[in-house]
């Protein structure tokens, strides 16, 4: 490629961006000049939109632009001017030149190559600026929605004129409440930046957030070295106490007070450091906040966005098919994600075009029942809970169910018998089902089945649900409820096999718990009752193909999640909280991971799949198909829990804490393990245990710290405890048992069955 068609090809990718922003306001304001033809703003607006057009159509050499947006600008200032008054043969022809501009903008329009059908409309719309008799419309090239017009008139043989084209650029207007975009100074600068690099954006900045939430922790450890630290300094000054005078020389006197400062040095540096960290991670955090703020906000665009256009189609098809309809929008500035919104245009497209087909009647039938000409669809947009509610209303003719019905009972869906007694709710549940339609014939717009399916299912997908109410006579509403981004996802975070899942919100009716006796067996499977209605139950270990997890001790932990018009119960191990994650997409590489949507790390940096419930749902269908389905018999294992001893091992080696494990496994205990001190207090709080083994040096708590919590513990402290430590000095031992232990064990002399004996020791058999 030569630099100057480089350059040609660079301007033309301008001239692009300028006619999609610039038909944009066309669009917008030719639609409100046919309800309204002298609205001065909308006037001003659209011809400076098709000024700005020519100038550009002229620099990139596009000579059939310069003549389409010259001569819709002639037609513009005369209605401004009042010689003209638009009708809507002026909006088609208008809007099918704004449709050629846009079009002249892609890679094929060739510089200086003229359509034939771009002069007939020129002269069509010159002949319509001066009142002449005016030719047929002619098809064109660009992509634009079919549209009924006006009785064609016979073509005029009068020359357009072209005035003389204006060089200098028209000055800015004052704004006026109807412009679309601020203009002066105060207009936003607007800069192109890839998608990709917004996501890598936002991922970093997640990252941090979570890396600067993991500084408390460290924090919470500096504290407990200073309390050592104080509590070395006392041990000191007591033994130099307790020392008899005259025994210790000058110069131990000197190491004991020389030591004594250096302690006290190491306290007060200490205590600058932790300053320092906590106002560290308060400002790091706060910045960290504020830049996954930002880069979420730079993902985020108004509603409106996915409403360009559809007006236009709405009109489009309203005049094709002989109706009136107005599209009113509320809440167009609600705030949502880039992914959302380009994901919401199809299922809004069908739900309208649904709504102009199906609901709104014709003028004369509107206005035979009271109501006026022309039908309106309402779009209201707001925020709730984290997520972005859509409500869809028209005030057409509803659902007639007793037509749905019999089209119901005529396909197959339902015996004569069975479609007589559905309700309201079970009849409109089929307008969701595929390939259903209550269209006999196939047309342009309907008929096909696929409207009403197709939107539920890019519903699902984006996380989120739909449901239609109707009034027979006064419309249909649709109620859309989708997160407000892909990014973020507000989830219920749960353990299945003792590992950490979330699930979303949006697929989540309610959380419970059941004791044994709440589970009831209905033919082959076990079901609770649930306000009026039996759930069915499903062990979440099964789908996911996880071990099964040790039961609670205050009931069996229930999600209940739906799918369309069922209720299942999931049932979990433990519910972990709810938590807002950022989203982290899987590799690509990985392809579909079965039961799984995405990856998230929690505030302390575990890792946590995402699952994905639609996806779950069809796991759930198949095991029910191959009769695979296992019970969820929690009172049996509670029962077996309840004879089987339990044992907690705290040890931060991961080759130590392993080994004990399996050696108390084979020999038939249950075994939990622990990482360190705090997490072992952590269990001990949260399950109960029969037996405590624990090492001593360890991490943010040692042994010598948890054994003494346990025996403050009016619940713990009758648990027998064993320490198991590499310390194998008198000393050492009788630290230990002084804190409280019931047996020492030295890892030096450390053998299988030295380890069994002394379990059974303390706790007896496991299964006594």
């Amino acid at each position: 490629m030569t630099p100057d068609q480089m350059r040609d090809a660079s301007l033309l990718e301008l001239f692009k961006l300028e006619a999609e922003a610039q038909t944009q306001v066309l669009n917008s304001g030719l639609l409100v000049l046919e309800r309204d033809p002298r609205h001065a703003g909308s006037l001003e607006a659209c011809m400076r939109a098709a000024h700005s057009l020519k100038g550009a159509a002229r620099i990139v050499g596009l000579d059939a632009g310069v003549k389409v947006a010259h001569v819709m600008e002639d037609c513009l200032v005369e209605a401004q001017e009042g010689r003209l008054l638009l009708s809507p043969e002026h909006i088609d022809a208008l809007l099918q030149g704004a449709d050629i501009l846009l079009g002249l903008g892609t890679p094929a329009a060739q510089p200086g190559v003229v359509d034939p059908g771009i002069d007939v409309l020129v002269a069509r719309l010159g002949a319509l600026a001066r009142g002449l008799p005016v030719p047929p419309a002619a098809p064109v090239t660009a992509p634009v929605a079919e549209t009924a017009s006006a009785e064609p008139q016979p073509p005029s043989k009068a020359p357009v004129v072209e005035a003389p084209v204006i060089e200098a650029p028209v000055p800015p207007a004052p704004i006026k409440p109807e412009a679309s975009e601020p203009a002066g100074e105060g207009r936003a600068r607007i800069l192109r930046v890839s998608a990709e690099r917004l996501d890598h954006l936002l991922d970093i900045s997640s990252k941090s957030l979570v890396e600067f939430q993991r500084i408390k922790p460290l924090g919470d450890s500096l504290q407990r070295l200073k309390r050592l630290q104080a509590t070395a300094r006392r041990a000191l000054d007591v033994a130099r106490e307790a020392l008899p005078k005259g025994t210790v020389d000058a110069q131990a006197e000197a190491m004991l007070l020389e030591t004594r400062q250096a302690l006290g040095e190491c306290q007060q540096l200490l205590a600058q450091h932790m300053t320092e960290l906590d106002d560290f991670g308060w400002q790091g955090g706060q910045r960290a906040q504020s830049l996954y703020d930002a880069a979420l906000a730079s993902r985020m665009r108004p509603f409106a966005d996915v409403l360009a256009g559809q007006e236009r189609m709405l009109r489009d098809l309203s005049r094709s098919l002989g109706k009136q309809v107005r599209l009113v929008v509320e809440g167009e500035g609600t705030q949502v994600d880039r992914d959302v919104l380009e994901r919401l245009e199809a299922p809004l497209t069908h739900l309208l075009r649904n709504a102009l087909d199906h609901g709104i009647e014709p003028p004369q039938r509107r206005l035979a029942q009271g109501k006026p000409a022309e039908g309106q669809i309402l779009i209201r947009a707001r925020h709730h809970a984290g997520m972005l509610l859509l409500e869809l209303r028209d005030d057409g003719g509803g659902v007639d169910l007793e037509k749905l019905r019999r089209a119901v009972i005529s396909r197959g869906f339902a015996s004569e018998q069975t479609g007589e007694q559905l309700t309201e709710d079970e009849l409109l549940a089929f307008l969701f089902l595929p390939g259903f339609s209550m269209r006999d014939q196939v047309t342009e717009v309907s008929g096909r089945g696929v409207g009403l399916d197709a939107v539920q299912h890019m519903v699902r997908q984006l996380r989120g649900g739909v449901r239609m109410q109707q009034r027979q006579g006064e419309g249909s509403t649709f109620h859309l409820e989708v997160p407000l981004t892909l990014s973020v996802v507000r989830s219920l975070v749960v353990e299945v096999g003792g590992e950490a899942y979330a699930l979303p919100l949006a697929h989540i009716e309610r959380m419970t718990r059941l004791q044994a006796e709440d589970i009831v067996q209905l033919e082959g499977r076990q079901h609770f009752w649930n306000e009026g209605q039996h759930v069915g139950l499903i062990a979440a270990s099964q789908i996911l193909q996880r071990p099964e997890g040790k039961p609670s001790d205050n009931g069996i932990p229930v999600v209940l999640i739906r799918d369309r018009d069922s209720l299942f119960g999931l049932v979990v191990e433990r519910f972990l909280g709810e938590r807002t994650l950022v989203v982290m997409p899987l590799d690509a590489r990985l392809g579909k991971v079965q039961d799984v949507s995405a990856g998230a790390l929690l505030d302390d940096g575990t890792p946590v799949l995402i699952l994905d419930v639609e996806d779950m749902l069809h796991s759930v269908a198949k095991l029910l198909g191959s009769g695979r389905l296992e019970r969820v018999d929690r009172s049996a294992r509670q029962l077996a829990g309840s004879q089987r001893k339990r044992v907690l091992v705290v040890d931060d080696s991961l080759t130590v804490r392993e080994l004990e494990r399996k050696l108390l496994l084979s020999r038939g205990y249950d075994v939990a393990v622990a990482v360190d001190g705090m997490d072992g207090w952590n269990a001990l709080r949260a399950e109960h245990f029969d037996l405590l083994i624990t090492d001593i040096d360890m991490p943010r708590m040692d042994g010598i710290e948890l054994v003494t919590l346990v025996r403050r513990d009016s619940r713990l402290q009758s648990l027998p405890v064993m320490v198991v430590s590499y310390k194998d000095r008198e000393e050492d031992r009788r630290r230990g048992l002084d804190a409280g232990a019931d047996y020492y064990l030295a890892k030096a002399s450390f053998h299988d069955e030295a380890l069994l004996d002394a379990v059974v020791d303390l706790v007896g058999e496991p299964h006594e």
